[in-house]
């Protein structure tokens, strides 16, 4: 696993598990009282603990859950733990704060932790109660942990694109190749002015090594040539934005008629519910940003929107055609409703 900033995760994509627990091939260095305090608890309490890639997995979701995926901002980092305390300290100790949804140790190959873990709750506000109680909370006596929001990475960059590529060739191939592809962005080059470079933006973290993975490995035609596949770094990021000509077209909505177009404004409406819901989560209030691009000669106008919460590094953006004889703040409001729709779904509502 690699490593960047503090509570930012690198790790690979997960593969077929392995057995839950094989205390056969820990070293010495476990000690007999922590292998048997671990090996007594799963077998009284039932908790099944799988182990994948060099980490050791509880949940994702845990039996009994009911609801949908923890939104972004939702999982915390915990840091500087004892090499020889496992999951029957952990998993009650970060349970007595909130609701769990997965939890996730690092292990080495001979079976002591390497140091850190994730816990997964099922909203931000449960990550934050997390963070108040256990940051240097001392989970042995002179060993204090540290906890801290982690940063899911869902972004790749797609580089060394050919200067002819259309962005619907590539989401016809990505959508066949991948799975949780919420939005792609088609930029020139910065770096290489004959080309062009693709953001794309998963649903999760998974997700998003799953596409890494499958994108380097995998049979596609496409990305059999020199194009180049890693996750979006900063310095990229920042260049695109200083170079972006328009606003990312993350989605685009085509309304077969005036009557679907005109803007639903009942007191439930995806405004309504995306409000309610970023204040339950503690996410903030949420803030609409909408213009008009353009008119085209087919009697329709290309409106432009985006919802940011400050609690949520994902921006939800895309457009919408709404007929040109419309009342001007009915674009603006239609606008409004389907950024929030979008919002919703990627917040798991």
């Amino acid at each position: 696993m690699r490593w960047g900033s503090v509570g930012q995760r690198d790790d690979p994509p997960r593969a077929a598990p392995t057995s839950s627990l094989c205390p056969q091939q820990w070293s010495v260095g476990v000690s007999p009282s922590s292998r048997t305090a671990l090996l007594t608890w799963v077998r009284e309490t039932g908790i099944h603990l799988v182990q994948v890639n060099g980490q050791r997995r509880y949940g994702g979701p845990p039996p009994g859950w009911v609801g949908s995926v923890p939104p972004p901002g939702s999982e915390v980092y915990i840091a500087k733990l004892p090499r020889d305390l496992f999951e029957d300290t952990l998993i009650p100790l970060f349970q007595s704060v909130g609701q769990l949804y997965e939890f996730r140790l690092m292990l080495t190959f001979s079976g002591l932790n390497r140091g850190f873990a994730y816990a997964k709750y099922r909203d931000q506000h449960s990550a934050g109660k997390a963070i108040a109680a256990l940051n240097n909370w001392e989970v042995q006596q002179g060993h204090a942990i540290l906890v801290c929001r982690s940063f899911e990475k869902c972004q790749l960059s797609v580089s060394r694109l050919p200067g002819t590529m259309r962005r619907a060739e590539l989401v016809a191939v990505l959508m066949e190749a991948t799975e949780g592809l919420l939005h792609l962005m088609l930029h020139t080059d910065p770096r290489r002015r004959q080309g062009k470079v693709a953001v794309l933006t998963y649903s999760s973290h998974h997700a998003a090594a799953m596409a890494k993975k499958a994108l380097l490995e995998g049979n596609i035609a496409l990305f059999k040539k020199k194009v180049k596949v890693e996750w979006l770094k900063p310095d990229l990021k920042e260049q695109l934005q200083e170079h972006q000509e328009e606003p990312p077209p993350s989605n685009m909505q085509r309304m077969g008629s005036p009557q679907r177009v005109l803007p639903s404004l009942e007191p439930h409406g995806s405004l309504c519910r995306l409000g309610a819901l970023c204040q339950r989560l503690h996410m903030g209030t949420p803030r609409f940003f909408t213009r008009c691009e353009q008119a085209n000669s087919s009697g329709w106008q290309r409106y432009w929107g985006q919802v940011v919460t400050p609690s949520c590094s994902v921006l939800c953006s895309t457009f919408l055609l709404v007929p040109e004889d419309a009342p001007g703040t009915v674009g603006h409001e239609k606008m409004k409703e389907a950024v929030a729709q979008l919002a919703l779904a990627m917040l798991g509502h």
